[in-house]
C-alpha cells in the first residue's frame, strides 16, 4: 500500500511565498502521516489564470521548484507542484515530480489548453507525456482540461501507469463534470486516477475543492469537501491487477483495427 496526500489549497493570488510555505506546513503534515507523496493542485502559488503575459513564468530553477526541492528534502516525501514555466515567448503550464531527496524527476507541459477562457493564447503547449516512480508505483501527469481527453490517459495506462495524477483548478460551475472525469479515466483504464482541486472560493468559476480519488473499478475512494484540507488516499497494485483480470477490456482492445478504420474513414 501507498499513502498520497492530496493537499487542497486555494492559491492565493500574488502571494507566492505564502502559497509556498503553506504548501510546506501541509508537506511536513502529510509525511508525518506516512504519505509518500504529496500532491498540490494546478499553479498553487498563484493561483491558475488563462491570462498570462507573454515572457511570464519562471525557470526550474526558480523560487517555486526550488522551495519544493527543500520541502521534499527537508520532509523526506515526494512532491508533485505545479507553475507557469518561463520559455522566452508564451510560458508553459508545468508540473513537475520530485523526489524525497528532493531531485526533480519528471516534467510535465499542459498538452490541451482551456481554449474556452483562452489560455491557448496565452501559453505554449506541451508535447511530451511524463512518468516517474514512488514506493514502486509508476505515475503519470495530466493537468486540468487534458482529464476531457481519454486518449492521454490511454497512453499512460499502456505505458504502465499504476495512477495519473491530475492537478487542477476546476470551478464549481462544472465540479459535476471533474468527478465524472475522474472517474470514467480511472474505470477506462483501470488505474487509479486522482483529481488535485484548488479551493478558492464558492463562486461559480471559481475552484471549489471536491478534490477525488478513483479507484480501478471507477469507484471514488476519497473525496475533499470545499475547504482548504489535507486528504490521504491508499494505492494497492494488487486491486489494479485484480480489476484488470476480472473484466481485461484493455487486453481486449483491438488497436491495429481502430488504426485501420481512422486512416480508411
Amino acid at each position: 500500500m501507498t499513502t498520497i496526500g492530496i493537499a487542497q489549497m486555494a492559491g492565493l493570488g500574488h502571494r507566492p511565498a505564502e502559497n509556498l510555505h503553506r504548501a510546506d506546513v501541509l508537506a511536513g503534515r502529510a509525511a508525518d502521516a506516512g504519505a509518500a507523496l504529496v500532491c498540490f493542485p494546478e499553479q498553487f502559488t498563484t493561483g491558475w489564470s488563462p491570462h498570462v503575459p507573454s515572457g511570464s513564468g519562471e525557470g526550474l530553477e526558480g523560487p517555486t521548484v526550488s522551495a519544493l526541492r527543500r520541502t521534499a528534502r527537508d520532509h523526506g516525501i515526494a512532491v508533485l507542484g505545479s507553475f507557469l514555466e518561463h520559455t522566452g515567448g508564451k510560458p508553459r503550464n508545468t508540473a513537475v515530480a520530485i523526489d524525497d531527496a528532493g531531485t526533480v524527476v519528471a516534467t510535465y507541459a499542459k498538452i490541451h489548453l482551456f481554449s474556452p477562457g483562452g489560455e491557448d493564447r496565452s501559453c505554449t503547449p506541451g508535447e511530451e507525456t511524463a512518468t516517474f516512480t514512488v514506493d514502486g508505483m509508476t505515475f503519470g501527469i495530466a493537468v486540468c482540461y487534458d482529464l476531457r481527453f481519454p486518449e492521454l490517459f490511454r497512453i499512460y495506462a499502456d505505458a504502465g501507469a499504476d495512477c495519473i495524477l491530475v492537478p487542477s483548478a476546476w470551478p464549481c460551475s462544472r465540479l459535476r463534470h471533474f468527478e465524472l472525469f475522474v472517474t470514467a479515466r480511472a474505470l477506462e483504464n483501470q488505474c487509479y486516477v486522482l483529481g488535485i482541486n484548488a479551493a478558492g472560493g464558492e463562486e461559480p468559476d471559481l475552484p471549489c475543492g471536491g478534490s477525488i480519488a478513483a479507484d480501478p473499478d471507477g469507484s471514488i475512494i476519497a473525496r475533499g469537501d470545499t475547504n482548504e484540507r489535507l486528504i490521504f488516499t491508499e494505492l494497492d497494485r494488487d486491486r489494479i491487477r485484480a480489476a484488470r483480470s476480472r473484466i481485461p477490456a484493455l487486453k481486449d482492445r483491438k488497436s491495429d483495427l481502430y488504426h485501420r478504420l481512422l486512416v480508411n474513414k
